[in-house]
This record gives C-alpha cells, sequence and structure tokens, in this order.
C-alpha cells in the first residue's frame, strides 16, 4: 500500500476522495485482470499508472453494464443510467461515482481521452444489441464501432503527441482485431450459452459447422479448421500489431511489448486446447506470462 500510495503522489492525485477513488478501482482491477495489471504496475512510468487503472476499470464497468441489460425495460436501464451520468459528468466535469469521478480527473490531465470517452458510448449500443454476425463484415463492423474505440481508451494515454494517425489507427486497430477474434473464441462456451456467437454465420456454413455443433462441443473436422483459421487470423493480426511500439514513448514501450506478448501466448494456449475449448477457456501458464513480465521488466526504456 506504501508503494501505491507513492504512485499515488507522484501522479499528483492528492484529493483523499480521488486518491479512495483510484484505490478503489485499483483492486478491482487487480482482480478481474491480473495480468493486465501486473504489467501496468511493472512496466508503466508510476505517473501515468492511475491514469491507466481508472480508463481500464471504467471500460469494464460500462461492458458489464452493457452484458447485464442487453434488453432493458424503461423501468429498469442501468446502462442507461450509467451513460447519461458519464454524459453529464463531460459536461460538468464532476461526478459523485467512484468509477466515473476517477476517470474526470483523468480527461483533465490527459484531455486526449475524453473524445474516446464519447466514441466509445456512441459505439456501446451495438455491443448491447450483439447476439451474433452475418459475416466477417458485420463482424468488422463491430470491431470499428465498439472494439476499437474501446482499446483507445487505453492506447490514448500510451501514444506519443506527434505520432502518426493513420499509422497509429492501423497497428491500434490491428491488435484490437486480433485480440477480439482471440477473445470471441476463448469464450464460446460461455457466449454460446447466453445466446451469443462471436464467429460469423457464413464462416460457419463454409466449413460446414452448425451452431449446435459448437454448442455441443463436437471435435469435427470443419470446427477444427474454423478454429485454426480464426486463430490463425487472430495471431497474425496481433504480431502485426507489434509496429505499434514505434508511436509511443520509450517508456511505454516495454508494456506495449508486454500486452502484445501476453495475447499471442493465450493465443498459442487455445490453438493447443483445440476443439476443447468449445468446452472450456484458456489462458497463458503462469510461468510464460511472468517470464514476459520479467523480460520487459529488464528491458523497460529500450
Amino acid at each position: 500500500m506504501r508503494t501505491w500510495n507513492k504512485t499515488l503522489d507522484i501522479a499528483g492525485i492528492n484529493s483523499l476522495q480521488l486518491r479512495h477513488d483510484y484505490t478503489q478501482q485499483r483492486s478491482l482491477v487487480a482482480g478481474y485482470r491480473r495480468h493486465t495489471y501486473v504489467a501496468i504496475r511493472l512496466l508503466l512510468p508510476p505517473v501515468l499508472v492511475p491514469h491507466v487503472v481508472a480508463a481500464v476499470a471504467f471500460m469494464h464497468h460500462t461492458d458489464t453494464l452493457l452484458d447485464a441489460t442487453p434488453m432493458p425495460s424503461p423501468a429498469d436501464d442501468a446502462y442507461a443510467e450509467w451513460e447519461e451520468e458519464v454524459r453529464r459528468g463531460l459536461t460538468t466535469g464532476e461526478s459523485a461515482h467512484p468509477v466515473l469521478r476517477p476517470v474526470l480527473h483523468t480527461i483533465a490531465e490527459y484531455p486526449q481521452l475524453r473524445e474516446h470517452v464519447e466514441q466509445f458510448l456512441a459505439g456501446a449500443p451495438m455491443d448491447r444489441s450483439f447476439t451474433g454476425f452475418a459475416d466477417e463484415a458485420d463482424y468488422q463492423h463491430y470491431v470499428d464501432a465498439y472494439s476499437l474505440p474501446a482499446f483507445m481508451l487505453v492506447a490514448c494515454l500510451l501514444l506519443a503527441p506527434d505520432a502518426d494517425a493513420a499509422e497509429v489507427r492501423r497497428s491500434c486497430r490491428s491488435y484490437i482485431d486480433g485480440s477480439q477474434r482471440l477473445d470471441f473464441v476463448c469464450d464460446l462456451a460461455e457466449d454460446l450459452a447466453e445466446g451469443r456467437l462471436g464467429l460469423p454465420e457464413r464462416t460457419l456454413k463454409e466449413h460446414d459447422v452448425s451452431r449446435e455443433d459448437l454448442e455441443s462441443g463436437r471435435d469435427t473436422p470443419g470446427a477444427r479448421r474454423l478454429l485454426r483459421e480464426a486463430l490463425g487470423q487472430a495471431r497474425q493480426d496481433l504480431g502485426n500489431s507489434r509496429k505499434l511500439v514505434a508511436f509511443v514513448p520509450p517508456e511505454h514501450r516495454a508494456f506495449i511489448r508486454a500486452f502484445v506478448s501476453l495475447e499471442i501466448l493465450t493465443a498459442d494456449a487455445v490453438i493447443a486446447k483445440g476443439t476443447e475449448i468449445l468446452r472450456n477457456s484458456a489462458r497463458p501458464s503462469v510461468p510464460d506470462a511472468l517470464r514476459v513480465l520479467a523480460c520487459e521488466y529488464y528491458r523497460r526504456g529500450a
């Protein structure tokens, strides 16, 4: 806790209320995104750490509300209330909500975050109504409208101010395309149980795979081809996103390298699992993840 308090000092967060808010979000992020949190703490400059934590917590809180209220009734719409609270906070610069209050403070320190919060909110209805994709173009539209704005909530805090905007977008989109496709494969069992499917229907037909095949976890030649193709594309996109390192300051490069490497490790773990992924998710082993983090810790600034 003493180290965290020092981090808040370095970041210039002096208000007791804000220190409590950032600390609360830190605990939440550490609980549900352990590898991400460890990478943030180990690999980013302390002055930036609380702000990245706040952005991750905001993204997760919003996403959780979207998932919890996909088909709201007028009398019970938690996400609509949250969106209204966020938009009011963006207008006034104030909020009593412990997730939003630190984000508004971060926006005051890093004004570029504001437009990405607005773009994220604009794309949120797409995730709210999502049950599946007709084809690859449908999936790509989802990436542009929702997944990329979500990723930019964090990425915008890391980028060099003079980075080429077109090249930055290309690299960021490559990362989130690979990461989103990987997530949809990792979460197939959970999503199917909730009536969602992240793989396009047309792609299933091309491999002679039905939704029922996936729901039953059938190990068919078509299912194996389908997963290999999706994971191969995800891994390729993640590999291409390594170019993002060129568009961040040296002190942020270790974090970017680790972020991409951990996703590629996840892809490899899912590939190794094969059609078992239709029943259970997969994550990289703890020793492998720790090796990535340790390697990049000693490469900080390079």
